[in-house]
C-alpha cells in the first residue's frame, strides 16, 4: 500500500504502543514513581532512562525495517517517549518536593509481602 497517509496512522500508534509497553515493563508508574520518589528518585529514573533507551531501540529497528512507514514510527515513538519521559521527571520532582505516603517499607523487619529497601 502507497505511503499517502492511509496506513501512517497505525504506524505512528503501533510505535507508541511500543514504547509505552516496553516503558511499563521495566517501570512502576509515574503515580507509584511520586510516591516513592522521596527514597527511591535514582533507582526509579534509572530504570525509566533504561526502559526508554530499550523501547528508543525498538523504534530505530522498526523505522529501519519498514521504510514506507518511517516517519510515522519515529514520530509516534518519539511523541511517547517524550510524553512519557517528563511524565516520570514531574512525578520524581513531585514525589521529592512533597512526599506522600510511600506504597513501601523500608528498614523494617520484612515479613511477607513487605519489601525492604535499607540496603538500597
Amino acid at each position: 500500500m502507497p505511503a499517502n497517509g492511509s496506513t501512517g496512522g497505525v504506524a505512528f500508534l503501533v510505535s507508541a504502543a511500543v514504547v509505552y509497553d516496553i516503558v511499563a515493563a521495566t517501570n512502576s508508574s509515574p503515580q507509584t514513581t511520586e510516591i516513592n520518589a522521596a527514597v527511591r528518585a535514582d533507582t526509579l529514573m534509572k530504570w525509566v532512562n533504561i526502559g526508554t533507551a530499550q523501547a528508543a531501540a525498538f523504534v530505530l529497528v522498526a523505522a529501519i525495517f519498514d521504510k514506507t512507514h518511517r516517519l510515522p514510527i519515529l514520530a509516534g515513538g518519539g511523541f511517547a517517549a517524550v510524553l512519557l519521559y517528563f511524565q516520570y521527571v514531574h512525578a520524581r520532582n513531585c514525589g521529592v518536593k512533597k512526599p506522600g505516603a510511600p506504597t513501601e517499607t523500608y528498614g523494617g523487619t520484612g515479613g511477607f509481602g513487605a519489601t525492604d529497601y535499607s540496603a538500597a
